[in-house]
């Protein structure tokens, strides 16, 4: 439960309004040249600029950058590990089926080549038994 309480105002009448607010601002640069002399710009990292933006950044939209950098790095390895599945696939599917395929084709080929090897042997012979063949019509000299 809470407790409401009113805090009178007679009470800090005598105070400033503001602590930053002095009379003769001696104060305020004091605390700048304090404040310049141990900044260092070159000395700065990247984590602490960042972590410097978190002061900045309200904290909804850090989490909605959270939430969009979340996503977007969860679907980047559910398409990589979908992609190396795929070539898994691809690439079984291939040595399973297609090598001994593209084999027996070339197999397949090379008797065929045969074959017509032995026809024309076959036919070769045939024409050595059967003797010369006469040409027909007239050649002329030299042909």
């Amino acid at each position: 439960m809470v407790l409401v309480e009113e805090v009178p105002e007679d009470l800090h009448a005598g105070e400033r309004e503001s602590d930053f607010m002095s009379d003769s601002g001696s104060e305020v640069s004091d605390v700048s040249s304090v404040a310049d002399d141990d900044f260092d710009p070159l000395s700065e990292t990247l984590y602490d600029r960042l972590v410097a933006l978190q002061d900045i950044v309200p904290p909804t939209t850090r989490a909605r950058l959270s939430k969009t950098y979340t996503a977007a790095a969860d679907w980047y390895w559910w398409t990589y590990a979908g992609a190396g599945n795929v070539i898994w696939w691809g690439t079984t599917s291939a040595l399973l089926i297609g090598l001994p395929l593209a084999l027996a084709i070339e197999d397949e080929a090379r008797i065929t080549q045969q074959e017509k090897e032995l026809q024309m042997q076959s036919a070769g012979q045939q024409q050595l038994l059967s003797g010369p063949q006469q040409p027909q019509g007239v050649v002329p000299a030299g042909f």
